[in-house]
């Protein structure tokens, strides 16, 4: 490999979670990077302000808790100094073991902190063809269309496509108290429940099933749900027990109500913002109408005068065939100083997204610095993310979250029946080759020193 240093300059393409922790990490290797988003000269449909890394679905960026899946790939991104992360804990707000956040707070600091930075460069431009030179496209699942069909010609064939959904918000004076309790099923008072009988269950879920959705468009009609995001009205499609088992779950909950009795149904609401005055609808992704959701979800008996600030959205999320084209690094097998990040390269989530940014942004820091680039261990939960969607066969190829699935069980912790204790190894040895492999990338860049979680 040439030595010698090829570009001090990286273009990053989208501006959410993986194209702002992309430039993020750049510039703290040195690099000039030209950050840019098209918003606000052209929205999405799922958008709702021009600022970098809204969170247009969920507030929540997943479990905290110990040895979780989503834990465990926090504290990997940690150890690179992640700024999604810092700035989503400076914007937290309560949400039980889960990293839930003011999502305008948390959208406003990323903004200003990169904005900030005198090597970042945030341009407010439409990017309608792929730039020369080394680039990271982190686009996410609503590319510009533009954009999309220079990716189209660049790869040979379409995108693949699936359906993301998000959750109502409601005033948070606006439920009825009488009718809900706070609590969480892991014994915190992060949640306000509203409680349902199974009648009122019952005429939920039939008013659910006859409620009218958005249309969909030509484009969509072939395009499937992933099956981490299902709208409510789908789940309930597949079973009327099946909420009961999903969102609407009331196992771990009794209610001080009915004499610590535990519901029949439940509804979660979780707080959205630092005030406390908005709550969104835990796992209630929907693409009913709006005067639907309005009808429908009134009849929760909590919900029943809710004023809802934001209703429900669906939209089609669009994703690469990332087996086929990409090379465990995020690079192009067909350009090496073309990096992917993001939703589109088929992972599935905030974090896993934001963490596809480290590895894509480390590897061009590389190609700029004429260095080879590294494939993080498989056995870590960055390196399991990236070798399933470069790895998984192209024609089955679905987008994916962190579990620990993916991670590769040596076969003395497969043996072990204790679950706990077996993800506790799991992430002890994730932990213990990150830290080698973070050394590996220090002895070779000597230039910048990680902070390596103890």
């Amino acid at each position: 490999m040439n030595q010698s240093k090829r570009s001090n300059r990286v273009t990053v393409v989208g501006a959410g979670l993986a194209g702002s922790e992309a430039a993020w990490q750049l510039v703290h290797r040195g690099l000039e990077v030209d950050l840019y988003e098209m918003r606000p000269l052209e929205q999405t449909p799922a958008h709702m302000t021009d600022r970098c890394g809204e969170l247009v679905c969920s507030n929540s960026l997943g479990s905290s808790v110990g040895s979780t899946p989503a834990a465990l790939l926090k504290d990997e991104m940690r150890a690179f100094n992640s700024v999604i992360l810092r700035v989503a804990e400076q914007s937290q707000v309560p949400g039980g073991s889960a990293l839930t956040v003011d999502r305008d707070e948390f959208s406003r600091q990323l903004t200003a902190t990169l904005e900030q930075h005198s090597k970042i460069h945030l341009r407010r431009a439409v990017v309608s063809e792929i730039p020369q030179g080394p680039t990271i496209i982190a686009t996410g699942p609503l590319t510009h269309r533009d954009l999309g069909h220079s990716l189209v010609a660049f790869f040979g064939e379409s995108f693949l496509s699936f359906f993301d959904a998000a959750a109502p918000i409601v005033l948070a004076e606006s439920v009825d108290r009488a009718q809900a309790f706070w609590g969480s099923r892991e014994g915190s008072q992060d949640y306000l429940n509203c409680p349902l009988t199974k009648d009122q269950y019952l005429t939920f879920y039939h008013a659910l099933m006859e409620a009218e959705q958005h249309p969909r468009h030509d484009f969509e009609t072939n395009t499937a749900f992933f099956e981490g995001c299902l709208p409510i009205e789908e789940l309930a499609r597949r079973g009327q027990k099946t909420p009961l088992f999903g969102p609407m779950k009331p196992i771990g909950l009794s209610n001080p109500l009915e004499g610590g009795r535990r519901p029949y149904a439940v509804v979660q609401l979780r707080q959205d913002n630092a005030a406390g005055s908005l709550l969104s609808l835990v796992g209630f992704q929907t693409n009913l109408r709006w005067g639907e959701q309005k009808r429908v979800f009134s009849l929760i008996p909590a919900l029943r005068n809710a004023e809802f600030v934001r209703y429900g959205v669906m939209h089609r999320n669009t994703y690469l065939r990332s087996p086929k084209f990409l090379e465990p690094g995020l690079s192009a097998k067909t350009r090496p100083s073309l990096w992917f990040a993001g939703q589109m390269t088929g992972v599935e989530g905030y974090v896993e997204s934001a963490a596809t940014g480290i590895m894509a942004a480390i590897n061009a820091s590389r190609w700029c610095q004429g260095k080879s680039e590294m494939v993080w261990p498989r056995d870590t939960m960055m390196g399991a993310l990236a070798h399933y969607i470069t790895h998984t066969d192209p024609e089955h190829f679905q987008p994916m979250n962190a579990n620990y699935g993916v991670l590769p069980i040596a076969p003395e912790i497969a043996q072990i029946q204790e679950k706990k204790e077996r993800r506790r190894l799991l992430r002890s040895q994730a932990m213990t080759s990150l830290t080698s492999f973070i050394r590996e990338l220090e002895a070779d860049d000597r230039g910048y020193a990680h902070a390596i979680i103890q």
